[in-house]
């Protein structure tokens, strides 16, 4: 049975519409739905996908009937194990949940050019009313939700002025939601909620926000934006228009890629790395599925982000600038190799390896020191032969199987990785 939670109007009212209007479609479940899709008999019972605890695996989704046991996303196996004895466990299929996911977004984009995919299971979407349509945005997201579910999933959906408010409310029923702020509704909306309901807001700037009495969004958007700029810096006064339901948001067409802000990859081991020459392997190894991803996307980043994780509440980033932009491992994974030394020593037990690359609108070269006839240089030999190198392993790989090539570095690793599914990341 649907749920709504339309707010301030009835949705019969939605043809009042003024201004913009961006949802965010969010699907339920997904893993575990497509799963019970596929396996008729366990549908009705706790279906968890994710990798096995005896290899420091973490779940990756928990059906419905799973999550009344108390188990969630990211939550570590032999944990999810004790709560829900009883589950039905998958490591899940990766290829069908692609498949299932591309057929809901050709839905969505049925309806608007303007298609902003965050994840494989979460997209924005512009339906502001005379852009594309001048039907009810209301009715619009009600039409997707029922088509999405004749492919046997559902999805809840968050209708706002902007991306911040669509995606908040997008969480405040499930399964099936359909939250509508209607415009000049949002701050009443938003304001009663904790700041940790706001995306960006992490456990550490909550405690930060606590630390100045600010607890609700309301709170937030009404902090000084002087002191908020002292203890945040530029992002501070961001974080109080946001609050505030101001947020000016603009949904990319897929057709601009360079609109998303980073895009990562993280790996789980079974066992803690403790050597750094397997720590070093580790980066590469992270590093190499980033940069295909990247060159799938057609995307070049000029700042590198290295994640480490020592045990599940203690991890640890690093940044650093690159010279030009670049999509190749072979550039930007020896220095995320470099920042391994600010953040880890070795014999730390070392859990998690992430390696991300943003900075994507980034066109300039920064200066740099080069021989006139250093290969090195931008477009000498050895960068574009190394470029060719990376590419020619992609389609190796794309038409093989991701085993049909293997550099040291995996061997290295090829028993020590999680049976988890790699978590890739793209932010907006």
């Amino acid at each position: 049975m649907e749920k709504r939670a339309d707010t301030a109007r009835s949705a019969s009212d939605a043809f009042a519409w003024e201004g913009k209007a961006i949802g965010l479609l969010d699907l339920d479940a997904f893993f575990a739905s497509v799963e019970q899709l596929d396996h008729p008999e366990w549908r009705g019972k706790p279906v968890i996908v994710g990798g096995s605890a005896d290899r420091r695996g973490v779940v990756s989704t928990a059906s419905y009937e799973a999550r009344r046991y108390g188990v969630h996303s990211a939550m570590p196996s032999w944990q999810a194990e004790r709560l829900c004895p009883q589950a039905i466990w998958t490591q899940g299929h990766h290829d069908r949940y692609r498949e299932m996911s591309a057929q809901v977004m050709a839905i969505l984009y049925d309806e608007t050019p303007l298609v902003e995919q965050v994840s494989i299971d979460e997209a924005f979407f512009d339906v502001t009313p005379g852009r594309y349509s001048r039907e009810s945005p209301v009715d619009i997201c009600r039409r997707v939700q029922a088509r999405v579910g004749e492919l046997g999933v559902t999805c809840s959906i968050g209708l706002g002025v902007n991306k911040t408010v669509a995606k908040i409310a997008s969480e405040r029923e499930k399964p099936r939601g359909l939250t509508v702020v209607f415009p000049g509704t949002q701050a009443a909306f938003l304001a009663p909620l904790p700041v940790s309901a706001m995306s960006g807001i992490g456990q550490a700037t909550e405690r930060r926000l606590q630390e100045m009495g600010v607890r609700t969004l309301g709170e937030l958007a009404r902090t000084d934006l002087e002191r908020l700029s002292h203890v945040f810096g530029v992002v501070g006064p961001r974080m109080a228009l946001r609050a505030a339901g101001l947020e000016n948001s603009v949904v990319a067409d897929a057709a601009t890629p360079e609109d998303a802000k980073s895009v990562s990859n993280e790996r789980t081991f079974s066992e803690d790395l403790t050597r750094r020459e397997d720590a070093l392997a580790a980066i590469m190894h992270v590093a190499a599925i980033t940069g295909r991803r990247l060159r799938r996307k057609g995307l070049k980043g000029t700042t590198v982000t290295l994640r480490v994780k020592y045990d599940a509440s203690h991890a640890r980033t690093a940044q650093r600038g690159l010279a030009r932009p670049t999509d190749d491992e072979l550039e930007f994974g020896p220095v995320a190799q470099e920042l391994l030394d600010e953040v880890w020593t070795e014999g730390m037990p070392l859990r998690l390896v992430g390696v991300g690359l943003s900075g994507f609108g980034e066109k300039t070269v920064r200066p740099q020191q080069l021989g006139l006839f250093d290969e090195k240089a931008p477009g000498g030999h050895e960068m574009r032969d190394r470029s060719a190198l990376s590419r020619v392993t992609d389609s190796l790989r794309d038409r093989f199987g991701d085993e049909a090539l293997a550099y040291g570095r995996d061997l290295r690793l090829r028993d020590r990785v999680s049976d988890t599914a790699p978590m890739h990341k793209d932010e907006a």
